[in-house]
């Protein structure tokens, strides 16, 4: 400490008493400080506020004041530096005050000597720097966002910072001295006492804890223990770090569950392109005899037939809803208007015990959409909780104009920064348990008895509301009820009123080359079209499409192709008719009707597209656009 000049000043009424220490100074071994006098009260107290010096000696006795109140008063004023209290008597009463008002340490000036002096300086001084080390740490440990505190074998908080403050919700003087069980609660206990068993093994463990904070907030947090020594005196205790991972775990569970519904998704819709293909043929073909057939027993077969191909033709698309996402007839909307068809529905259908409200505020934005799919959606989140209320029960449908911030985007995986309608689909029924609220949205998943529910109900919803650009949020507690929110992107558009119902047109023997790897839908699709005033030529692929297009270019009208074949697929097959003739009229079919596929079809200049199975009428109306070009 040689380096280190100390700067001391003595506050002592005596001059001998100031000469002796002086002398004292001169004998130091290690200590090289300085020393420097005053006489009385008032010059130590300025002396003090000036903050010139390492180390104050203060007498009790000083005159008109005394060295205890000078001791309290500088300590009040914020004196950092360490004050060494003397005492001319060894009055232990007065020696124990000072210790209390803050005094570094206190000497008795009969028993004190050089050696005895410059210990008492040297260490007054290393434990200022060692508590200025301390207040440091704990200042980082404040400033750190993991909330960090010190338990001991009991659960008891020994220290507590201000991330813990803000996670739990209990302040510092709250928490110190309290058992870990008064101020959260674990949800699951056996998980802690194995913790508990791992660290006394192992003198550390990490893990994931489940924890239920001061406002009942449930919290997921990933915990660190380390066993620690000599922390207050306390042998046994250990250090804990909690990040707070909530937000997190939702997420990666969005996520997950995101890439689940995606896998089943593309299974789904490979299985659903097989089943259109089935279906159109058998659609189209029961329409021709519908039409031919005059007999009565065909008169009643035909239409079942026709109805339950349409049903399965249905039922594809709602898997493909959900898979892919289906565009629909898009146009201005207002979203009131399907509530109250929806609710003139529930009110003549459902069971009387069931109460509906509805609440729609007459300046709720309006929304870009198919109103059809939309209504199906809405049906199908009603009809859900009219089967979770079988004793009865209270259904709410409610809309409201809500605007997503950068935080609730953040919280939710699917939802985007703007302006969104959400319609509130809410229930007093059974609710849905925790376990399969993941999984409700699967295709083909159901809890409903067998017979009462496909499991495409939720899935659709969850396609449809995909495709229109929003997202579904889900809350639900068990004997209390569920809450089913869709939003949709909104406009600042007005509504466009509804076009009539164009008239089915018939052709005028124009020539239609139909492209498709399925025998039975080149066959009907040509039937269909020969049958309305048309004349029709087929290819199987790609390849052959192209031959026949260059044999008869200037005869073929319109040319309608698949976009799914062997050799050549649609895509290529088009780009390959456009460089043979840029203004040929092209209809794109796929059983596919998802957005990427229009999209693609767009961009190489196709202006129609048909999902399969479709119908004649589908078929006739899209070529008859086709052919007016507009």
């Amino acid at each position: 400490m040689k380096s280190n000049l100390i700067r001391v000043l003595l506050i002592d009424d005596d001059e001998d008493d100031y000469i002796l220490t002086r002398d004292w100074f001169k004998e130091f071994q290690v200590a090289s400080c300085t020393l420097e006098w005053v006489n009385n009260y008032q010059a130590g107290r300025n002396a003090i506020a000036s903050g010139q010096y390492d180390v104050y000696l203060v007498d009790y006795r000083l005159g008109d004041g005394n060295g205890l109140e000078l001791l309290r008063e500088a300590i009040a004023h914020g004196c950092t530096a360490p004050i060494i209290f003397l005492t001319g008597q060894g009055d232990r009463e007065i020696d124990i005050e000072a210790m209390k008002a803050g005094a570094a340490d206190y000497l008795e000036k009969s028993q004190l000597a050089a050696p005895l002096l410059e210990r008492s300086i040297r260490y007054a001084l290393e434990r200022k720097q060692n508590e200025q080390k301390i207040r440091e740490q704990a200042a980082l440990l404040d400033v750190a966002t993991d909330a960090i505190f010190v338990q001991d074998l009991d659960g008891k908080i020994l220290f507590w910072n201000k991330a813990a403050e803000h996670l739990y919700k209990w302040k510092k003087e709250e928490a110190i001295g309290k058992k870990a069980s008064e101020l959260w609660q674990e949800k699951d206990l056996s998980k802690l006492q194995a913790a508990l068993s791992i660290l006394m093994k192992n003198r550390a463990w990490e893990g994931e804890l489940q924890q239920i904070t001061k406002t009942g907030q449930e919290i997921t947090v990933e915990s660190r223990w380390t066993l620690v020594k000599d922390f207050d005196n306390t042998t046994q205790c250990f250090l804990v770090v909690n990040t707070d991972i909530t937000q997190k775990k939702l997420l990666e569970s969005q996520f997950l569950r995101a890439q689940r519904l995606e896998s089943i998704g593309t299974l789904a819709s490979g299985i659903a392109h097989d089943l259109n293909n089935v279906l159109a043929p058998i659609l189209m073909t029961a329409q021709l005899l519908e039409s031919q057939l005059n007999d009565e027993r065909s008169k009643r077969l035909l239409p079942i037939l026709i109805n339950n191909a349409k049903r399965g033709a249905n039922l594809v698309k709602q898997v493909l809803s959900f898979t892919r996402g289906m565009e629909g007839d898009r146009t201005l909307l207002q979203l009131k208007h399907i509530v109250r068809e929806i609710q003139q529905v529930i009110r003549e259908t459902f069971p009387k015990s069931i109460d509906v409200y509805t609440s729609i505020p007459p300046s709720l934005w309006t929304i870009y959409g198919d109103a059809t799919q939309l209504h199906q959606v809405l049906m199908n989140l009603c009809v859900n909780a009219r089967d979770a209320m079988p004793n009865g029960g209270t259904l709410t449908i409610c809309a409201e104009n809500f605007l997503v911030d950068e935080n609730y985007a953040r919280m939710h995986l699917d939802a985007q920064v703007g302006a969104y309608v959400a319609i509130t689909v809410a229930d007093t029924g059974v609710g849905i348990a925790p376990e399969i609220i993941d999984r409700i949205f699967e295709p083909f998943y159901t809890t409903k008895e067998f017979g009462k529910g496909t499991g495409l109900g939720l899935s659709t919803v969850l396609g449809i509301v995909k495709s229109h650009g929003g997202f579904v949020s889900v809350y639900s507690e068990i004997g209390k009820g569920s809450q089913f929110k869709v939003f949709l992107p909104a406009q600042q558009t007005p509504e466009s009123l509804e076009e009539p119902e164009k008239e089915l047109p018939t052709g005028n023997g124009e020539l239609i080359l139909v492209v498709d790897d399925e025998d039975s839908i080149r066959d009907i699709t040509k039937t269909s079209l020969e049958t309305h005033n048309y004349k029709a030529i087929t290819a199987s692929d790609g390849i052959e499409a192209i031959a026949l297009y260059a044999e008869h270019r200037d005869e073929i009208s319109v040319v309608l192709t698949d976009m799914l074949m062997p050799s050549m697929d649609g895509l290529t097959t088009i780009r390959t008719l456009k460089k043979i003739n840029p203004n040929v009229k092209i209809i794109a079919v796929s059983g596919l009707a998802s957005t990427e596929k229009v999209n693609a079809a767009a961009d190489i200049g196709v202006k129609a597209f048909l999902s399969k199975p479709y119908t004649a009428k589908q078929l006739l109306q899209t070529i008859g656009v086709v052919k007016s070009g507009k």
